[in-house]
C-alpha cells in the first residue's frame, strides 16, 4: 500500500513538473521552435480565409534553419509558411543609427537571409540612416544582394523620407504579388498626420510598390476597407500591396485587446516591460491565451486585419526567443 502511494505521488509530481515546464521552461522543446509554430499557425489560419495572404516575419532570421545555426538544414515547414523576411539594420543602424553595421554582423545575417531567398522568399531590408550618401549605399547594397530595401531616416518610422526623389526603383507597374515589388515604405507611426485623410493623401502621392502600415490610426480608429482600397493606389496609376504590422512577441498597452485590470493583475503570460519601448511587454508567446488574441477566431487581431482588406501581415518581435533563451 505504501509503495502504491509513493508511486502515485511520483506520478503527480511528474505531471506538475511537466505542466510547469510547458508554461515557463521550454528548454527541451525550444523557444525557437515555439516561435516557428506560432508563425506557421498564423499562416495556416489567415491563408484558410485568404489563400494568397502574405506572411512576412521581421528579424529572428535564425528560424530558417532547423537548429538555428548557419550550418543546419533549412526548416522547410517554416520557409513554406512565409513569403518573405524583413530584416532591420542589415547595412546601417545595427549599433547606432546612420552608422554602418559591422561587417561580421552583416555577413552573419546574410547567410540566413540567403537561405530564405533561395527558397523563393523576398527579402525586405530596413536600414536606419539619414546621411544621403549612406542612404544611397543602403539601396545599392540591397539591390546588389537581390533584396528590396527602405532607407529610413527616422527610427520611429513616422514619415515619408524626402530622399531619394524619385524613389529607388520607381515604376508604374501593378504590384499583385510580393515578388513584383521593387521598393517599399515602412510607415507604422502616423503621428505626424492630423487626420486619416491627410495620411491617405500623403501615401497616394507616392509610388512605393508596397506599404507596411498599422491597422490603427493614432486616434485608435481602424482603417476601413474603403480607406485601404484608396491606399493601394500609386500616384502614377499603378497599384501597391498593403501589409499590416502586427507585434506577436510583445503585448502593447495601447492596443484594443489590452485590459485595464492587467495593470495590477496581469495574466500569467504577460512578462516584463521592454525598457527601450514604454508600454511594450514581453509575452510568453507559446501560451494559448496570447495566441488566441493574435489568431484563430473571429475576435483575433489577424481576423481584423483580414477584414480590413490588407494583402498580408508583417510580424514583429519574432526574435523574442532570444529574450527567453
Amino acid at each position: 500500500m505504501k509503495k502504491s502511494i509513493n508511486y502515485l505521488l511520483f506520478i503527480c509530481l511528474l505531471l506538475i513538473s511537466f505542466s510547469c515546464s510547458n508554461d515557463n521552461d521550454l528548454d527541451e522543446m525550444g523557444y525557437k521552435q515555439e516561435m516557428r509554430e506560432f508563425v506557421i499557425g498564423i499562416s495556416q489560419y489567415t491563408r484558410s480565409i485568404h489563400y494568397d495572404f502574405i506572411i512576412i516575419p521581421q528579424n529572428g532570421i535564425e528560424l530558417v534553419t532547423e537548429g538555428g545555426d548557419e550550418v543546419d538544414e533549412p526548416c522547410s515547414e517554416y520557409l513554406s509558411a512565409i513569403d518573405g523576411h524583413g530584416q532591420e539594420d542589415l547595412f546601417f543602424g545595427y549599433d547606432n543609427d546612420d552608422e554602418p553595421t559591422p561587417t561580421e554582423t552583416t555577413q552573419y545575417l546574410q547567410t540566413f537571409l540567403n537561405i530564405s531567398k533561395a527558397s523563393g522568399n523576398s527579402i525586405l531590408v530596413t536600414d536606419y540612416c539619414s546621411t544621403l550618401s549612406n542612404m544611397d549605399e543602403s539601396y545599392v547594397l540591397s539591390n546588389a544582394a537581390g533584396y528590396i530595401s527602405f532607407a529610413a531616416d527616422q527610427r520611429e518610422l513616422n514619415n515619408i523620407p524626402l530622399y531619394p526623389l524619385p524613389i529607388y526603383n520607381s515604376n508604374s507597374d501593378d504590384i499583385l504579388v510580393l515578388e513584383d515589388a521593387k521598393n517599399f515604405l515602412y510607415l507604422i507611426n502616423p503621428e505626424n498626420y492630423d487626420s486619416k485623410d491627410d495620411f491617405i493623401n500623403a501615401i497616394t502621392s507616392t509610388n512605393y510598390d508596397l506599404l507596411i502600415m498599422d491597422l490603427f490610426f493614432h486616434d485608435g480608429t481602424e482603417f476601413t476597407q474603403s480607406e485601404i482600397i484608396q491606399l493601394k493606389n500609386k500616384a502614377n496609376g499603378g497599384t501597391r500591396l498593403l501589409i499590416c504590422y502586427m507585434s506577436i512577441g510583445e503585448a502593447e498597452y495601447y492596443r484594443y485587446y489590452w485590459q485595464s485590470e492587467w495593470d495590477s493583475n496581469p495574466p500569467g503570460w504577460l512578462d516584463e516591460e521592454n525598457p527601450n519601448w514604454a508600454g511594450n511587454y514581453k509575452v510568453k508567446y507559446w501560451n494559448s491565451e496570447w495566441q488566441a488574441i493574435i489568431f484563430g477566431n473571429e475576435n483575433s487581431y489577424s481576423k481584423k486585419i483580414l477584414e480590413a482588406g490588407f494583402d498580408g501581415v508583417y510580424l514583429d518581435i519574432i526574435d523574442a526567443f532570444e529574450y527567453y533563451e
